[in-house]
């Protein structure tokens, strides 16, 4: 169950990418909160800003103009109690399973017995353990995914920040890990922001899809997921009949984001 706890707030956010050659405004006047156990899914054409929120949250990149809060305390830079979950799993080839799920532990200092065993907790859980000592180019591209997940929830976060994880997967195993991604969420009581191009995802893993404007982002409409969605894992929510009358409503923002694109350039439509 949601509780009312505020785990991000982003207040009147704006930012500007600056070059030598150009200035870029990214998002524009940004206004969202996330409750603690919240499964939030940003979505949007190109161009809305989805990554740059996920960076302004991690403490990657500081904010031109606004705020952003975790926990209540200001993001002033990363921070081990959110982690960030990227397309690609990023382990390291020359080190085993086991060694790779311990980075963050490591660059944290927070290396120690305890974390070590809740570490193996969670490659047991995820069905890894039995192939800890094996190297990254020995398992499979959903697996990689799997470490990677490890790895990110090793240093228990408060926050996980999901920038695509499926995206580089086959159909079949991005659905086997949109279950595995939630049930895990859900009995580590955490708090998940995802970023997706994907309408079906954010519908079938999410309480609630922010939709976003492009050039600059800004938010269009905030949609909440249907309870009886809510209380299904993904695969199952999917084939749910509320499912489909949602993908509609919210696949017609998108028609409607890209009629006033062809309006505003003159073409009269798309």
């Amino acid at each position: 169950m949601i509780t009312l706890d505020v785990v991000v707030e982003i207040c009147d956010l704006t930012h500007i990418y600056v070059t030598e050659q150009r200035a870029s405004l990214a998002v524009k006047e940004i206004n969202l909160t996330v409750r603690s156990g919240e499964f939030v899914s940003l979505i949007g054409p190109s161009g809305c800003g989805k990554t740059t929120l996920l960076s302004l949250i991690a403490g990657l990149i500081h904010p031109t103009v606004g705020k952003v809060k975790v926990n209540g305390s200001l993001v002033t830079g990363p921070s081990v109690k959110v982690g960030y979950m990227l397309q690609q799993d990023y382990l390291f080839p020359w080190r085993t399973i086991w060694e790779n799920a311990l980075v963050g532990l490591e660059i944290s200092g927070q290396l120690n017995q305890a974390s070590k065993n809740y570490v193996e907790h969670l490659l047991n859980e995820m069905g890894l353990l039995k192939f800890k000592d094996f190297m990254p180019s020995q398992l499979s591209g959903g697996m990689r995914q799997r470490v990677a997940l490890v790895r990110t929830m090793a240093t228990e976060p408060d926050l996980l920040l999901l920038d695509e994880p499926f995206s580089a997967l086959d159909y079949q195993t991005k659905l086997q890990l949109e279950d595995l991604m939630v049930e895990t969420l859900l009995t580590h009581h955490k708090t998940a922001l995802l970023v997706t191009h994907d309408i079906a995802e954010a519908i079938a893993m999410s309480d609630r899809i922010v939709i976003l404007e492009p050039n600059p982002g800004t938010v269009r409409c905030e949609v909440e997921t249907p309870e009886e969605l809510r209380n299904l894992l993904p695969l199952e929510a999917r084939e749910h009949p509320a499912f489909t009358p949602l993908f509609k409503s919210v696949w017609e923002q998108f028609e409607a984001m890209e009629k006033q694109k062809g309006v505003a350039s003159g073409h009269g439509g798309v």
